[in-house]
């Protein structure tokens, strides 16, 4: 027997053992084109190449995962609507820019809602994500689940934040979304909505004065080489949700679409573990390489809250009152239960 049979047998005999012998006949050769706006040194990359890892396992070596980083593929926006018409396989995208399609996805942006990770990750994991997830097929997209990329934090130029005073006529690059803009103007702030490509060059000819993101993206994005000050805010805790075209998930078959949905729950936990340890990482280096960080203290933060709160108040009046009771009643439920 040559060695190139050999090989073909073995691949035959390794989907066989994963999947089933019946199953196998069901997984087809495919590429999948991924896409995200983070560099390959982020936990968004170590998550996409952890279930290509797995996806690649599971399916014989037929199911390939194609890495797009760094918004090779365009901003978020522009990939949401690739995948809606079916011209791109996945996307791993914050929740905040699924709020143009469904205004409900806005909710998980409200500031100041937990103190923890794992209170935010059972929101994720809970009644009210899954709640979400079922509300995206009929926007033609269906969503594997969510990872977590940290706590949102404020950096400029200018001065420390230490209070919501200090807030005042910054101009702050946020997200493209109502919860953002308001919340930030509610600061005192002038925030300024720019798609994240833009962002550095913005920071650089001082366009803008800073600029609100996770330590991770801070720093693989060099945002230290344009701004002075890191505030630890912790205003958001920014979710990505995994997002498959559903153009392309209907021609998958059953087999196929398990292996997916195994992929990812495989790989959720070492992408949250990455996430974790790289935030970590992050924050001592940004320091490392000049920066000046300063925490926050909780009265200053419970300040914050309170300016925001009638932003929290507008916002959910304009939104389903069924969704919005769910994610109250979940909010209250994880800040009582979860530490």
């Amino acid at each position: 027997m040559s060695l190139w049979v050999r090989a073909l047998s073995a691949t035959a005999i390794c989907v066989a053992l994963t999947v089933g012998a019946s199953a196998a006949d069901e997984i087809q050769e495919r590429t999948i084109r991924w896409g995200h706006l983070n560099n390959t040194d982020h936990p968004v990359s170590f998550g996409v190449q952890k279930f290509a890892e797995i996806l690649l396992a599971k399916s014989g070596g037929k199911m390939k995962v194609r890495e797009f980083a760094a918004s090779q593929l365009g901003n978020e926006l522009q990939q949401q609507s690739a995948l809606r018409g079916g011209t791109q396989e996945m996307l791993s995208a914050s929740t905040t820019s699924l709020a143009t399609v469904i205004p409900e996805f806005g909710l998980i942006d409200f500031p100041f809602l937990f103190n923890t990770t794992e209170q935010a990750d059972a929101l994720a994991t809970g009644k009210f994500g899954n709640a979400m997830l079922d509300t995206l097929p009929s926007k033609g997209l269906v969503g594997l689940g969510y990872w977590g990329l940290g706590f949102r934090n404020v950096t400029n130029s200018t001065r420390p934040i230490t209070k919501v005073e200090d807030f005042s006529g910054l101009k702050l690059r946020v997200i493209p979304n109502p919860v953002y803009l308001e919340s930030f103007s509610a600061f005192k702030a002038n925030p300024v909505p720019m798609a994240f490509g833009e962002l550095y060059s913005a920071l650089e000819t001082r366009t803008v004065d800073g600029q609100e993101n996770p330590y991770t993206v801070i720093l693989s994005n060099k945002f230290y080489e344009v701004q002075k000050y890191v505030s630890a805010t912790n205003h958001t805790f920014t979710l990505n949700i995994i997002l498959v075209s559903k153009a392309f998930w209907d021609k998958l078959s059953p087999t196929e679409q398990r292996l997916m949905r195994e992929a990812y729950a495989e790989s959720r936990g070492y992408q949250k573990e990455q996430t974790r340890l790289q935030t970590e990482k992050a924050l001592a280096e940004l320091q490392a390489k000049g920066m000046q960080y300063n925490a926050i203290a909780p009265e200053e933060t419970e300040r914050m809250r309170k300016a925001v709160q009638p932003v929290v108040d507008k916002i959910s009046a304009n939104l389903r009152p069924e969704t919005v009771k769910l994610f109250n009643d979940e909010v209250e439920r994880i800040r009582k239960d979860v530490k």
